[in-house]
């Protein structure tokens, strides 16, 4: 069950706002796909990314295939299914995969530790699956490569192992038909961010072993209901109470998941890449069960949400919706409720313009058409990328640039996310001193993220940076490249574009990771 809170404006707004999508039958025409609905700027992107609103029907063939697939490896002794995937590739079948209860490992990271020890890990009966919509993902592509790599350097053959996703006609289709994988295709009039539904979230989650036809199911049971031009249509009521704020200047959406599915790390990703662009936007900050630091209390500045729970303890104005359904019907609500806040708000949801800036940075320089700048000081094994004479003056410094009226703080760590697990608890520390929303990203997962909010949405944030020295680096089979010099491009360019549209950013370089944690915990704290 979801249940939300409404801080401002008032109900009147919401019913005023409610009643036009209604008649302007919102809900109706996004399922006949009218690219019309978010103006003239955003016809021609919408015309061809519409296909989400019928993928419990249209995705149907595909629970047959991917089960059969699923019992001839089985029969093989192959039950380790790794997903590489970035962005919408990998958050949906993770959070898909946990619902279930069903053992996924998710690779989306270019740290080389992290790809190493996801190798290590019963690589004699793992099988891969790498998705990627375009086609051209470095970082999927490099952990293909080092996949392939590792098959064949154990003795087995790639072929027997690895099992593509990707759209029809990419880079990654040709060249792995042309090898001779195994390929899903998916509905190429379908965003990473909507895909959920399609083989990109279909493919892991069924070979992994979820019931992905009950999945499909779910979301078709609701689709009447979601695409009703009705006020107790629940979808249209949570995007029009989005919009509605967003234009109060309510930018943040704090989201406590007491599923403990992860499905906030899902929405996350829809609401911010999908929101934020042309300096406007809706940023997330999924708040731990267990800690509900900006949520309660909250900031004016903020919308509640709850996933799994009765609702938030209170609000000044609210509204009540009956929002209960399964993980399908969950996912397709929140999809036409971000697609309906769009068209208020004024943006195309469906374009990221902004994400491709910082992918741009990273290969100039991977490719040496850039240099990354030398540390501005050290202190206790940390370099320091920013201004300040000592470590706390830097980080205080960059705190004191926290609007404390409409700012946030994003803490952006390159990290092992898996083995530094623990170290996301640091938002709520920080949460807790600052009084104002923090978000927490692992990079570069979050590129493919909150990174184009970063970047493209309301410039009201600034930018925590935490990265490392690998404990070894990994190469890269074909590139002339590591893994360890790709992440150290991703984190640099990141910056360098956050600073290019006049973002804070602070670079903190740990060569003892433990020790410098818990020195930025405590400096934080």
């Amino acid at each position: 069950m979801i249940g939300v809170a409404l801080t401002v404006p008032s109900q009147s707004e919401f019913d005023e706002a409610l009643r036009r999508a209604v008649d302007d039958r919102v809900a109706s025409r996004i399922d006949a796909q009218d690219p019309t609905l978010w103006g003239p700027d955003a016809e021609s992107e919408a015309s061809i990314r519409l296909s989400w609103t019928h993928l419990p029907e249209s995705s149907r063939p595909l629970v047959a295939e991917i089960s059969a697939l699923r019992e001839d490896l089985v029969a093989k002794g192959l039950d380790h299914i790794v997903l590489c995937g970035m962005g919408g590739s990998s958050l949906a079948p993770e959070v898909i995969c946990h619902t279930a209860g069903v053992d996924l490992t998710v690779l989306d990271s270019s740290q080389p530790d992290m790809v190493r020890a996801a190798i290590a890990d019963r690589l004699d009966r793992s099988v891969v699956v790498v998705s990627s919509k375009s086609g051209g993902t470095v970082e999927t592509d490099s952990q293909r490569r080092a996949y392939e790599q590792a098959f064949t350097e154990a003795g087995i053959d790639p072929l027997e192992r690895i099992v593509v996703v990707t759209d029809p006609g990419s880079p990654l289709d040709e060249e792995a038909t042309s090898t001779g994988y195994r390929v899903f295709r998916a509905d190429p009039h379908v965003g990473g961010r909507y895909s959920a539904l399609t083989a990109f979230g279909l493919v892991p989650s069924g070979l992994a072993g979820v019931d992905i036809g009950a999945l499909l199911a779910s979301a078709e049971t609701e689709e009447s209901r979601l695409y009703s031009d009705d006020a107790d249509n629940p979808a249209l009521r949570l995007g029009v109470m989005l919009g509605v704020a967003n234009a109060h200047d309510v930018d943040k959406l704090v989201l406590v998941d007491q599923t403990r599915h992860g499905v906030g790390d899902w929405i996350e990703q829809l609401v911010a890449e999908s929101t934020g662009k042309l300096g406007k936007g809706i940023l997330p900050v999924v708040v731990p069960f267990e800690n509900a630091t900006n949520f309660n209390p909250s900031t004016a500045d903020s919308v509640l949400v709850t996933i799994g729970g009765d609702g938030p303890p209170e609000a000044q104005s609210g509204f009540s919706a009956d929002l209960q359904g399964e993980l399908g019907a969950q996912m397709l609500l929140w999809e036409v409720a971000v697609a309906v806040a769009g068209r208020i708000i004024g943006i195309d949801p469906f374009d990221q313009p902004d994400v491709e800036s910082a992918k741009k940075a990273a290969r100039e320089l991977l490719g040496g058409e850039g240099s990354v700048s030398s540390p501005d000081f050290s202190e206790n094994g940390i370099d320091v990328y920013g201004a300040g004479a000592t470590l706390a003056e830097a980080v205080q410094t960059l705190l004191d640039q926290v609007d404390l009226d409409h700012g946030y703080l994003a803490i952006q760590v390159y990290l092992d996310r898996l083995a530094y697990a623990d170290f996301a608890g640091v938002r709520e520390v920080a949460a807790e001193r600052l009084a104002r929303p923090v978000t927490f990203g692992w990079g570069p997962r979050f590129l493919h993220s909150t990174g184009q909010y970063h970047k493209g949405g309301t410039p009201n944030g600034v930018f925590l940076q935490v990265t490392c020295a690998p404990a070894e680096d990994l190469a890269i089979a074909g590139r002339d490249f590591t893994f360890g010099s790709f992440i150290d491009s991703q984190a640099a360019g990141d910056a360098a574009v956050l600073r290019d549209h006049g973002r804070p950013v602070l670079r903190l370089h740990l060569t003892d990771v433990p020790a410098g944690l818990a020195t930025i915990r405590e400096l934080l704290a």
